[in-house]
């Protein structure tokens, strides 16, 4: 699907496609590892494999169950990516029939605890992009660094809907069926269900957002069919992004939910980074919006389904550490960021090219992994 992008510039060219050698990825560990304890934190870095098919080589190797081994995200497989796993000390003799050219092991120490989704800071990304000229090149450097302080829309990626861009569909086939869910493909096409219904939600936000920036008061009130008074209380908000009442809005520091009781007086903690608002990822025993925000939250649940369990996804993210140097023999650049648990890195490079980016074919993807 077509998403609304917030960025105020004009859209860049380039060309992009993701290879073991134009696509980087680091995760950002959540705490070190304590040098004591009953599990064994790997650091490998791994190439043009999924994280499911190194799980796969994982337990082949060590002779864990891949329900021993734990890990915090799913990485691309057309990547080189350093990633972090746990597995029980008992199975460590084990990895030394880790043989194979796609992964190499960085790094071993003793933890306390195994790794659990999601028990990330982030990840580190470097890509190149090319077919852009150096004067573009200093500019899309200039607007991502921008974006350091805007922020922009946490739209999952093209990746979460599969090849064909359309898993969800099977998704809500069975989300709707009323069965239980049958492994591990059924759960991913009905997250990617899921993930469509929060895309759709975020993307209309966004362009009333852009309204309420663009239009005047009247206009925007017009366009929307919203009242006047609503629209002229949003257009006092200082940042791009609109808060609503009944917004679910999560603390950044402790990562709890509070619902938005003041938008104007909320905006100021959003802000200056410290809050973010949160959509819907629907599901069983899962907080809904209220009042204002439910209302546009509304049409973009699934009260049906129950076979998953619900959560709140951050609708705005802030990247950090955006850097880059231009390559003049290869007429691109490489592109440097880091972003939070969960969000895609490309995008963040659609919401700079201001159009879907389909993903190109490249050599290392032929490749059985």
């Amino acid at each position: 699907m077509n998403h609304t992008y917030a960025g105020d510039f004009a859209p860049f060219s380039f060309r992009f496609f993701q290879s073991v050698e134009r696509f980087y990825v680091e995760e950002i560990p959540l705490a070190p590892a304590t040098g004591r304890g009953e599990y064994l934190l790997l650091k490998l870095r791994k190439q043009d494999l999924s994280t499911s098919r190194l799980l796969n080589i994982l337990s082949a190797a060590t002779g864990a169950s891949e329900r021993e081994i734990g890990y915090a995200g799913l990485k691309d497989k057309a990547a080189t990516t350093i990633q972090y796993f746990t597995l029980p000390i008992r199975y460590e003799k084990g990895l030394k029939n880790l043989k194979t050219e796609r992964v190499e092991l960085l790094q071993k120490q003793r933890t306390r605890h195994p790794l659990k989704t999601g028990a990330l800071l982030g990840n580190r990304f470097r890509i190149f992009l090319d077919r852009i000229d150096e004067k573009e090149a200093a500019r899309l450097l200039d607007e991502a660094r921008k974006m350091e302080e805007f922020g922009l829309p946490n739209y999952f990626g093209y990746q979460r809907f599969g090849e064909d861009g359309l898993a969800w569909e099977q998704g809500r086939a069975i989300a709707h069926s009323g069965k239980r869910l049958k492994g591990s493909r059924e759960r991913l096409l009905v997250a990617a269900w899921q993930s469509r219904l929060f895309n759709q939600w975020l993307s209309r936000r966004v362009a009333a957002s852009r309204l309420i920036r663009e239009r005047s008061i009247r206009d925007a009130s017009h366009k929307l069919q919203w009242p006047l008074e609503l629209v002229e209380a949003l257009k006092k908000q200082p940042q791009f992004f609109k808060l609503f009442g009944g917004d679910l809005l999560r603390d950044r520091k402790t990562q709890k939910l509070f619902s938005c009781k003041d938008p104007l007086a909320s905006s100021r903690p959003f802000k200056e980074k410290r809050v973010t608002v949160t959509g819907l990822l629907p599901g069983a025993k899962v907080w809904r919006a209220r009042q204002d925000a439910r209302h546009l939250e509304a049409p973009y649940d699934d009260e049906e389904l129950t076979a998953l369990p619900g959560d709140r996804r951050d609708a705005w993210i802030w990247p950090g550490d955006v850097g880059g140097e231009y390559d003049k023999k290869r007429r691109g650049l490489w592109l440097e960021f880091t972003l939070p648990p969960g969000a895609y890195a490309t995008t963040l490079l659609e919401e700079l090219a201001q159009h879907p980016l389909a993903p190109e074919p490249s050599h290392s993807r032929k490749r059985k992994g």
